[in-house]
C-alpha cells in the first residue's frame, strides 16, 4: 500500500494552455481523496498524471517513496476505473476481469481465485459468463471495479465512475464504493463534478477551479468554513445565498448593513480587529438556505442572534419533509430550506429569521473569507 505525494505539479499543453498549476497535495496511505470542481478545472488531468496517462510538465510525483514522473503506467501499481467503463465488448465478464492478470502471465488457478473473490465481493458471480452488452449500467460499473480489484493495486483511481448512471443507481453505487474502500483498505483518488458525491464519500476533498486548488479539507470543514466565495457557492445544496452589504461600526461592535436590515457580525464569525479596516466598505454576506428559518420556528426563542428579513416567495418547491423557498429580499434572490409544515406559499411575503451565528463574510475584491 502507498501514500501519494504531488509536489508543485504543473500541466501545460501546447499553445501555453495551463490545465493544472502548482498542485501540491500529500495523500496518506488508505485515504479516500476526492477531486471536485466544475468541468475544465483540471481534476481529471491531475488524475491522469497520477496514472501516467498524461505527462507532467513540471513538479514531482511520488507513489510511496518512488519518484514516478517517468515510470510507465503499468509499473506504477495503480488501477484506474474510467467514466465509460472501457470493457472489452467481445469478452465475457470473467475474461474482462481476468485480462490484466493474463497479460502478467499469472497462473490460471491464481487468476480464477482472484476473479471469483472480486466477483463475490461485488455480487456479480451470476454475471461472469455474460458479455457487457447484456449488462445494465450498474452491473458494468461493478465489472469495471472488479477488473481493477483483481490486480490488488496500491492505488485506485476513479474518474467520474458514476456519471453515466441514473440518480437512484448513483446513490446506491456511492454507498457500495465507500464500503469497497473500507474492505480493500487501499488508497482511493476519486474525481467527480458532483459535490454531493464528494461530500458523502471522501475523507478529504480537494476543490479545484481553473487548474488551481482552492481548498483541501474534510467535508464538514469545507461546508462550515469555506475559504472563499467559490468554495462557499460550490459546496452545499442548494447553494449558499450571497448578499451585498456594507460594514458599519455600532456602539458595541460591527454590523453588515443590508438595505434597511442590520446584521450583527459576531466576533466568532470575524475578528473585530480585521473588521475595522472594512468599515464603510462593501462586503459579501453568505448565509446557507438552512440557516434561514420561518419566524414561527424560532418564536419561542429569546435569542438576539436572529435577524428578521422580509422575503417575497416566488416558488415553493416541495422536497418531501422540506420545502425550498425561492424568493427575493430587497431586490436580491434568496433560497431558504424550511420544514414543509411551516412553509409559506408562493406569492406570499414571509418573515424569515437569519441566523447570525452562521453568517460568512467575504472580501468583495479578493473573494476570500474575512475571518
Amino acid at each position: 500500500m502507498a501514500g501519494i505525494s504531488l509536489r508543485n505539479i504543473f500541466k501545460v499543453y501546447p499553445g501555453n494552455v495551463t490545465a493544472v498549476s502548482d498542485f501540491c497535495l500529500e495523500i496518506e496511505d488508505k485515504e479516500f481523496i476526492i477531486l471536485v470542481g466544475p468541468s475544465g478545472c483540471g481534476k481529471s488531468t491531475t488524475l491522469r498524471m497520477v496514472a501516467g496517462l498524461e505527462e507532467i510538465t513540471a513538479g514531482e510525483l511520488y507513489i510511496g517513496d518512488n519518484l514516478v514522473n517517468n515510470v510507465e503506467p503499468k509499473d506504477r501499481d495503480i488501477a484506474m476505473v474510467f467514466q465509460n467503463y472501457a470493457l472489452y465488448p467481445h469478452m465475457t465478464v470473467y475474461k474482462n476481469m481476468a485480462f490484466g492478470l493474463k497479460l502478467r502471465k499469472e497462473p490460471k488457478e491464481v487468476i480464477k481465485e482472484k476473479v471469483m473473490n472480486a466477483a463475490k465481493i461485488l455480487d456479480i458471480e451470476h454475471l461472469l459468463e455474460r458479455k457487457p452488452k447484456a449488462l445494465s449500467g450498474g452491473q458494468r460499473q461493478r465489472v469495471a471495479l472488479g477488473r481493477a480489484m483483481v490486480r490488488n493495486p496500491a492505488v485506485f483511481l476513479l474518474d467520474e465512475p458514476l456519471s453515466n448512471l441514473d440518480a437512484k443507481l448513483r446513490t446506491s453505487m456511492r454507498t457500495e464504493i465507500t464500503l469497497l474502500h473500507k474492505k480493500l483498505q487501499t488508497t482511493f483518488i476519486y474525481v467527480t463534478h458532483d459535490q454531493v458525491e464528494a461530500m458523502t464519500m471522501g475523507d478529504r476533498i480537494v476543490v479545484m477551479k481553473d487548474g488551481f486548488m482552492q481548498q483541501v479539507d474534510t467535508p464538514q470543514n469545507l461546508y462550515d468554513s469555506p475559504v472563499n466565495l467559490f468554495v462557499a457557492g460550490f459546496i452545499g445544496t442548494p447553494q449558499m445565498n450571497f448578499l451585498n452589504a456594507v460594514v458599519d461600526k455600532t456602539g458595541g461592535g460591527y454590523v453588515a448593513r443590508y438595505g434597511d436590515t442590520l446584521i450583527p457580525i459576531l466576533p466568532e464569525r470575524a475578528s473585530y480587529e480585521k473588521l475595522e479596516s472594512y468599515v464603510g466598505k462593501e462586503v459579501t454576506v453568505g448565509i446557507r438556505p438552512e440557516d434561514l428559518h420561518v419566524e414561527k420556528a424560532i418564536s419561542n426563542r429569546e435569542d438576539s442572534s436572529f435577524v428578521l428579513i422580509d422575503v417575497t416567495v416566488d416558488v415553493a418547491e416541495l422536497m418531501g419533509a422540506e420545502v425550498y423557498l425561492y424568493g427575493q429580499c430587497q431586490g436580491e434572490k434568496l433560497i431558504a430550506k424550511v420544514p414543509s409544515h411551516l412553509s409559506p406559499k408562493a406569492d406570499e411575503t414571509a418573515k424569515l429569521a437569519l441566523d447570525c451565528t452562521k453568517v460568512h463574510l467575504f472580501d468583495k475584491e479578493t473573494e476570500n473569507v474575512i475571518r
